[in-house]
């Protein structure tokens, strides 16, 4: 197999998207494998800004410092204008071919470390289970020293969506259910874990956990639709569609 440009070795040649069969194993490739210098370039600048938002949030700077630090991302905007962009479903195969094989990773908005948008969350396969670490920074707060629930919901379904990719049929949420037990910390190293309960036809029923050291912070249960054969590429193709807009006749 041939490397990609930036010199790691791609995936297959098809779209690995959370929750396909294939998912678990990409994640356990993607710890293994030393990043190549353009993704940590990529981290670097996702922690610049990741950086920024936790700082900013309610900052004590004055005025001035404010408005200089518009002016150098409104610049640094202006750098990154000049060159195209996709979505990070454009999968695998696509993204190797413009250097850069583990897009969907990198990018996603939970998981993703040059996502500054993510915490991020880390995940791996552990046995028969899906387990996970994550710190959510000032940026995530919601009560007084504590993650929002929002954000909560939103990491046990990138949790759960992995997990149902063991089930070896990939599927979208169906149902998520979160039962919060303990206010969650911020800036604390938290644990998931995530079960795959049960497959009755198109259903996958899943399960997590979320633990701060030996405190449980909250469960979820989240219910999975098996797609059928050739869905997520069409809803791909559709996307692309819309971006596109209307063609002149």
């Amino acid at each position: 197999m041939e490397a990609s440009k930036d010199g790691q070795t791609p995936p297959p040649n098809r779209t690995v998207t959370r929750g396909s069969p294939e998912w678990p194993a990409a994640m356990q490739s993607l710890r293994d494998l030393p990043p190549s210098p353009r993704r940590l370039a990529l981290f670097r600048v996702a922690d610049g800004i990741r950086g920024i938002l936790h700082r900013m949030v309610q900052t004590s700077a004055p005025i001035d410092v404010i408005e200089a630090a518009a002016q150098d991302l409104e610049e640094v905007e202006e750098r990154f204008s000049a060159y195209s962009h996709t979505s990070m479903y454009e999968g695998f195969a696509e993204s190797a071919n413009a250097g850069e094989s583990f897009a969907f990773f990198d990018h996603s908005p939970m998981l993703g470390r040059a996502n500054p948008l993510a915490p991020p969350i880390e995940l791996w396969l552990e046995e028969d289970h899906i387990a996970g670490r994550a710190i959510f920074g000032p940026a995530y707060e919601g009560p007084p020293g504590c993650v929002h629930g929002g954000y909560i919901a939103a990491a046990f379904d990138e949790v759960l969506g992995s997990t149902q990719s063991l089930s070896g049929a990939p599927g979208m949420t169906g149902r998520l259910t979160v039962n919060y037990r303990h206010p969650t910390p911020l800036e604390a190293e938290l644990r998931f874990v995530g079960y795959l309960e049960s497959v009755n036809g198109r259903k996958i029923l899943t399960r997590a956990e979320l633990w701060a050291g030996e405190v449980l912070c909250a469960e979820a249960e989240g219910l999975f639709i098996s797609m059928q054969d050739g869905r997520l590429a069409d809803m791909v193709v559709e996307r692309n569609e819309k971006q596109a807009g209307p063609t002149e006749s």
